[in-house]
């Protein structure tokens, strides 16, 4: 049967807030029951998004990462339940039970995502819910999803063949697979956020001054093996993405017409900006 997941890309998410805004707007001061318990104004974000910052001037880039209840098929949360507090529906969204989840703080713990709250007023864990009160009268998204100017959140029901399918051809990860939890919210652009990049600027001088050096070939090694290649672009930069953090040793090879070839030692931990590296 066709289930909901989200699909989030971060090459899209400029950190607006609006879905944040729209969560609270949903759910402070409002109960809709068999669902949620009002959201309290301050100290919960039950979509919060985190802030990752890559290199160092001036090549830097900023990712934002929506994070909120992924709804699991193999929730943590609902093993760590007491009195069938947590439940799964048929649609693949995961419940709180306002009720039964009462006083049952140690559904906070539970979730490695940090996506469950606790509302001290009420002694109630919370997370967000997918709408499903909304998706359940009617509506065709999220309001998550509806306000987001960018299309960086976008819901599907679909089931999960298909699903499988559209997160090959889209290149879609889960957070922390090795969690082992079977998330239902995909993201796209993930390296964004979790992997490593080494960048720089080839240069040479010309009486005196510094130009761009175009159309230089550049290759990035791992001991001997060569495992990428780029060529500059009209300002002199390259980059190499999609590097694991704390990988170790590499070497970026230089060579342009006209120009000796020029070799750079890396020691990567996180993102590098290399810098100008003159011929």
């Amino acid at each position: 049967m066709s289930k909901w997941n989200l699909i989030i890309d971060l090459e899209n998410c400029t950190n607006c807030n609006m879905c944040v805004l729209a969560c609270q707007d949903e759910h402070v001061d409002n109960t809709f029951p068999g669902y949620a318990e009002e959201m309290p104004k301050h100290g919960s974000r039950w979509i919060e998004i985190m802030r990752k910052e890559r290199g160092q001037a001036p090549m830097i880039d900023v990712a934002y990462l929506p994070v909120m209840c992924q709804h699991c098929d193999d929730a943590p949360c609902i093993k760590a339940a007491e009195n069938d507090a947590i439940s799964k529906r048929d649609d693949g969204i995961v419940i709180i039970d306002p009720v039964k989840a009462k006083g049952q703080k140690q559904l906070v713990e539970s979730c490695p995502y940090g996506a469950i709250w606790w509302n001290d007023d009420l002694q109630l864990p919370q997370h967000w819910i997918f709408d499903a009160h909304l998706l359940d009268d009617g509506w065709k998204q999220p309001r998550a999803a509806s306000v987001c100017a960018t299309e960086a959140i976008f819901a599907k029901k679909v089931d999960d063949a298909e699903m499988a399918k559209i997160a090959e051809a889209e290149g879609l990860e889960v957070l922390s697979p090795e969690h082992g939890t079977k998330p239902r919210v995909y993201y796209k652009n993930l390296y964004r956020y979790n992997k490593c990049f080494i960048g720089g600027s080839v240069a040479a001088e010309n009486n005196g001054t510094a130009d761009c050096v175009k159309d230089a070939s550049v290759k990035l090694l791992k001991g001997s093996d060569v495992i990428a290649e780029a060529t500059t672009d009209v300002f002199g930069d390259f980059k190499f993405d999609r590097l694991d953090e704390n990988s170790g040793g590499y070497k970026v090879e230089i060579t342009a017409d006209g120009f000796g070839p020029k070799s750079v030692d890396v020691e990567l931990g996180e993102s590098v900006t290399l810098g100008d590296i003159y011929l």
